[in-house]
């Protein structure tokens, strides 16, 4: 039974080998660098798709030459390796760094591209396949029109391994409908101090967080590898980057080897239960030694103790990181391969790595056991992908790229990740009938800002860099086509007219090292000003924080009247919205402590610290509100013909006005008890010379009565009187309350500031 379902037919290899330039075939032959295996058999094991994996490759490997061993541990980055490249050097894999596309950036353009570096690998003389390796870490992020997912911190606040290993499957769809064979995620790192600037690709600062997302590994690799729409996935970084000291990147995590185990091995542990693929190294140090010689942490533990028997890919040029000095040296080659490395990534210089390999192991210095070992776990990763049998792009999965469906997988992630931080006076969510909405800030209308770093490129960018619903469009979707949404970015414009100001502020976009934060962790000053503005305005301001990680806020929470953290929520910025207007309720919780300030950091759970937040904190919506505390009339959740207004006079905050025949506020599940009200108190303003009443009804606009106020004129419309009115019927048990104004000759007779209900 074939090994592989997952792609096209390369349409005969051996035909493309007969395609191979006479010029090619003399430069093979009159290379140095390559030299011919054994003479393949005619029928070899290696080519029957129904022999056992291991038996092709110990079929394979004895027909490979060193050179050719060789090639198959380099990878190289597509920008520096040409499609004649593949096939003189063997090369056994292909990357894209971030940002590194083709043009145009398309899911076709994607797939050519990685066909044609595929067919170069088959004309090759034993028809090895390339695997090509991408950083989609949410979602296929590197492609433009491809689905963004939250970054790992936001999944992280969902608490939910189902959601995750959906979106897995997902993004395995729309990277193999690239051509792409093997993802390098998920990220399992344990993020212990927010400085750090890769935080926000960690599912949170606690190991049962990440253990229980590498739920995200099944979704990649599916029950078998060489499923439909598979691809390989890796567990990075190992190990300890989350805890280096200062929170620096590609630093030193400089802890006890029992730490090490019980903080930021777990994860690892679950991933090859998992039967993770390949496993990425970190840049980082474990007490001033670099993992990528570090051979104890890698063969010892890694490959020995925990049984890891997939292949060990280096990261981005790290292996020069070794000695501290620029250029990677014969010496550093050797010491990353002897520790255990199996495929090195060297996006440019791939040709010198070859050559300082060959040399040391002519040299006896790395031997032809390491050799082996490697290409042994390379070949079975390609044999198990099925790339030997189809190793073309499965076009059937390229019209996933983007889909409505993964969207919506998307906007689900959005929702589940918002945590509700504060909600003073219940003013979220807010309601959708509201007559005006002002919405302000940097991250409120710009995709690039709201997906972070990797995101099209690298370091992500500001600005429309690929399809998606950004927050504020997001809003005015949600709201009746009579609310008016104003949109400024600095806040300009605000006044006491809105019902709330929505300020979308927080982080632009970052990837590592540049992410680092060793100072400040606060707001900038647009924000800054920003906020200023809306909270002069004396109208409720609802903070959403589009960030990588907790921001020290301490000192303007008490100006905001609701705090969301939305985290990075990639391309469907209308999951945010659902939760703001209660479509949805929020339901995640922080996946890290939110410190108290910057100076508290690193600041962890269980560590004596009390941060402002804490680890697992997430507030809900209140599920009924009780009418025997003061309710502000502003806080409706429906309203007809209304408009809100600032109050003149001192702490009156907002009222409702313009209340004439016909018009109503409503409230949702107010809860009166068992014991029905006796009275209720509202505080009304009037300067109209007409007199209509305020009626308290229940269920519908035109329910029964259990309360009548009158709307006579106070002698303005901002001179407030408090009037106490006896309530009868039956205010029992959970309601929906509708004030309803009656009367007063057709023209606007009465404002509302607040009610109250007595037993």
């Amino acid at each position: 039974m074939p090994l592989s379902h997952r792609r096209e037919s390369a349409h005969g290899s051996r035909s493309i080998a007969r395609l191979t330039t006479g010029a090619l075939t003399l430069a093979l032959l009159s290379s140095t660098l390559v030299t011919a295996g054994p003479a393949a058999a005619a029928d070899p094991i290696y080519k029957d798709p129904a022999q056992p994996v291991a038996a092709r490759v110990n079929d394979l490997l004895p027909r490979m030459s060193l050179n050719e061993k060789i090639g198959q541990m380099t990878q190289g980055e597509r920008a520096s390796v040409s499609a004649a490249d593949v096939t003189t050097y063997r090369l056994g894999s292909l990357l894209s760094g971030g940002g590194s596309a083709p043009n145009p950036n398309t899911a076709t353009a994607w797939a050519d591209m990685y066909d044609n570096y595929q067919r170069s690998s088959l004309a090759t003389p034993l028809n090895i396949p390339l695997i090509y390796g991408v950083d989609a870490v949410h979602g296929h992020n590197n492609v433009r029109g491809a689905t963004i997912f939250p970054h790992n911190i936001g999944l992280g606040a969902t608490r939910d391994p189902a959601l995750v290993q959906r979106i897995g499957e997902a993004t395995a769809k729309e990277v193999a409908g690239t051509g792409i064979d093997w993802d390098f995620a998920p990220c399992l790192c344990v993020a212990r101090n927010d400085r750090w600037g890769r935080t926000y690709e960690s599912f949170g600062e606690h190991p049962e967080i990440a253990t229980s997302m590498t739920s995200m590994i099944t979704g990649l690799q599916g029950s078998a590898l060489n499923q439909p729409g598979s691809v390989l996935a890796t567990a990075k970084h190992w190990i300890g980057d989350g805890g280096t000291t200062g929170g620096k990147d590609q630093g030193d995590t400089q802890i006890s080897e029992a730490e090490l185990r019980s903080v930021h091995l777990p994860p690892f542990r679950e991933a090859i239960a998992r039967k993770v693929g390949s496993v990425m190294i970190t840049y980082s140090s474990w007490n001033g030694a670099k993992l990528h010689g570090h051979k104890y942490l890698i063969t010892d533990l890694l490959k020995n103790e925990l049984g890891f028997t997939g292949l060990v890919v280096s990261d981005y040029n790290a292996i020069d990181q070794i000695d501290g000095q620029p250029g990677f040296t014969a010496a550093e080659v050797r010491q990353s391969i002897n520790a255990g490395i199996d495929m090195v990534m060297v996006p440019a210089e791939w040709r010198k790595f070859i050559d300082l390999l060959r040399a040391e192991v002519q040299a006896g210095r790395v031997p032809m056991s390491r050799i082996d070992d490697a290409n042994r776990r390379i070949l079975t990763k390609k044999f198990e992908l099925g790339l030997f049998e189809k190793p073309l792009t499965d076009r059937s999965f390229t019209g996933t790229v983007g889909s409505p469906a993964h969207r919506a997988l998307a906007r689900e992630a959005v929702r589940k990740s918002q945590v509700l931080l504060k909600n003073a006076n219940g003013v979220l969510p807010l309601p959708k009938t509201a007559s005006k909405v002002f919405v302000a800030g940097k991250n409120a209308n710009d995709i690039g800002n709201q997906s972070g770093g990797w995101s099209i490129s690298w370091q992500g960018s500001s600005g429309d860099i690929t399809p998606g619903t950004t927050v504020l469009q997001g809003i005015r979707a949600a709201v009746s086509p009579q609310t008016t949404v104003t949109y400024e970015r600095g806040g300009n414009g605000v006044d006491g007219s809105y019902q709330a100001a929505i300020a979308v502020v927080g982080e632009t976009p970052y990837a590592e090292f540049n992410g680092d934060r060793p100072g400040g962790l606060g707001l900038d000053a647009e924000d800054l000003a920003t906020l200023n503005r809306l909270k002069a305005a004396g109208i409720p301001v609802i903070t959403v924080l589009v960030s990588g990680r907790p921001l020290d806020i301490a000192p303007q929470l008490p100006d905001w009247t609701a705090l969301v953290a939305a985290w990075l929520p990639g391309t469907e910025g209308n999951g945010v919205a659902d939760v703001l207007f209660g479509d949805h309720k929020p339901t995640a919780t922080l996946p890290v402590s939110w410190m108290a300030s910057a100076a508290q950091q690193p600041v962890n759970v269980g560590d004596g610290k009390t941060p402002l937040f804490g680890y697992g904190f997430g507030d809900r919506f209140p599920a009924t509100q009780s009418p025997y505390s003061l309710i502000g009339a502003s806080y409706y959740d429906e309203q007809r013909g209304t408009d809100v207004q600032r109050c003149t006079d001192s702490g009156c905050g907002q009222n409702v006005g313009w209340l004439a025949a016909g018009d109503y506020l409503a409230y949702a599940d107010v809860d009166f008890g068992a014991t029905a009200p006796r009275t209720v108190t509202t505080r009304v303003a009037s300067g109209a010379t007409g007199t209509g009443t305020l009626e308290y009804r229940l269920g519908s606009p035109t329910g029964p009565v259990v309360a009548t106020v009158s709307g006579a004129s106070t002698g303005g419309w901002q001179t407030w009187q408090s009037r106490v009115a006896n309530v009868s019927g039956n205010a029992t048990g959970v309601q929906r309350l509708y004030l309803v104004a009656a009367g007063g000759g057709g023209a606007n007779f009465v404002n509302v500031n607040w009610f109250q209900f007595a037993r």
